[in-house]
């Protein structure tokens, strides 16, 4: 195919007709499709069923310590659930490990509320500080973003390679200044690109040597077992381990979470983090809670029993979620390849692809889509305060619909971003 950009006016104005007679047809088409949010799919969520019967009104609920999880106890989490989740993360130490409720994004939400509140391990607290600000890699998770917005905390954009964020950037900011007092990371098959840490970047993050005695990595390891292919799958370091190594110990917290391995809503999350960060972590918690729910902890157990049990339950998953990646990076390669006018991720785990189209476009893409009746993410969602500073960058979730409505769907996709391109293309020419 012969690249946009390269076609005469008189091509373009052809093209534009044929493009919108298209687009035309498939308002027409009735559509009802929602990809905003990367959701399992109804197959996905069947497979879990299982869970729901390793309990009952017979049932033994004692942990294998003899605690009796229908009753209070355990602040942090029964022993069976600190393993798994600690397996779970890598190689983190299961005595450092907080089993919470089902949301990794409410024990984040928490942190960065007791930092503001009542400040981390003895230091001020930020709502006292005139100035807070926190590092945040892009694109990247809004909901990340929601929370530091929310708390009036200045971000930061940090660009993203395939390697994880621009280190030199983040190694100059964290030294020299100290109002930076956090960053987000996701680091193991970003969101939304699929990008994964390499162990240079990890090392870097953990010898960092930041000029804020509470500067924290909230290292979100999401997708830490959401691989997409047998014989192709990202590992990476343990940050825990890594930043003890470098004399950091309290310098990270790490969140997992079970919201894609069972049910969203319905799983288990966890923090690990130094001792000296627990122990601070579990002081707020007792006025906070009495404790999580032991009953769903145990489920989990009983239904997963360890980590090879949740990766063969993952490998599972990846039958389901791979042939819906790949038919979306074949209609993008199919119909997009050689037009130079965007470029895409093709990640080999998480719940999501990252699209890139010409700058100034992606508002309008997302619209046209919407108006054609398939809901994308907010064009400028995978930036701090919602803008995306090119307008190009959109987040593309195959993970929820059928495979016949996700082709159906990127179709139309690909189908607006010609459509948005030419006329972009067509308004420069004026």
């Amino acid at each position: 195919m012969k690249a946009y950009e390269a076609l005469s006016k008189e091509e373009l104005l052809q093209l534009h007709t044929q493009l919108l007679k298209e687009y035309e047809d498939a308002k027409g088409k009735g559509l009802k499709l929602d990809m905003s949010r990367g959701k399992p799919s109804i197959a996905q969520m069947n497979m879990e069923m299982g869970i729901m019967d390793v309990l009952g009104s017979v049932a033994d609920y004692q942990t294998e310590a003899g605690t009796d999880c229908r009753n209070y106890g355990l602040l942090d989490g029964i022993p069976e659930a600190k393993k798994m989740m600690a397996e779970m993360m890598g190689a983190a130490n299961a005595d450092h490990v907080i089993v919470c409720g089902n949301s990794s994004l409410a024990i984040m939400y928490d942190a960065v509320s007791r930092c503001m509140s009542h400040g981390v391990l003895g230091n001020t607290p930020w709502c006292k500080l005139d100035k807070v600000k926190f590092l945040c890699p892009v694109p990247g998770y809004d909901r990340h973003f929601k929370i530091t917005e929310h708390f009036g905390i200045e971000m930061i954009a940090i660009p993203m390679r395939e390697d994880g964020p621009d280190m030199d950037m983040v190694e100059e900011l964290v030294s020299t200044d100290e109002a930076i007092k956090g960053i987000w990371c996701v680091p193991k098959y970003s969101n939304p690109q699929g990008f994964s840490y390499s162990d240079e970047t990890v090392r870097r993050f953990a010898a960092l040597k930041p000029a804020a005695k509470d500067f924290r990595i909230f290292w979100d390891n999401a997708y830490a077992i959401h691989h997409l292919y047998e014989d192709e799958q990202d590992e990476i370091l343990d940050i825990l381990s890594e930043c003890e190594k470098a004399g950091n110990a309290d310098m990270v917290y790490e969140f997992v979470s079970t919201s894609k391995v069972s049910f969203p809503g319905g799983g288990v999350a966890a923090v690990a983090a130094s001792k000296a960060n627990v122990d601070e972590i579990l002081k707020s918690m007792t006025v906070q809670t009495i404790g999580y729910d032991k009953i769903n902890m145990l489920r989990h157990v009983r239904f997963f029993k360890d980590l090879d049990g949740l990766k063969e339950h993952m490998r599972k998953h990846s039958q389901i979620l791979r042939p819906k990646f790949e038919a979306v990076l074949k209609v993008l390669n199919s119909e997009l390849g050689g037009l130079d006018i965007a470029e895409w991720t093709e990640p080999k785990g998480g719940y999501f692809i990252s699209f890139e189209s010409m700058e100034g476009c992606a508002k309008e893409i997302v619209a046209k889509c919407k108006e054609a009746g398939v809901v994308l993410t907010g064009a400028g969602a995978t930036f701090p305060y919602g803008k995306d500073p090119k307008d190009s960058n959109i987040r593309i979730a195959p993970t929820f619909p059928t495979q016949e409505e996700l082709e159906a769907a990127a179709d139309l996709f690909v189908l607006c971003v010609k459509l948005v391109s030419v006329e972009k293309l067509l308004s420069g020419m004026r």
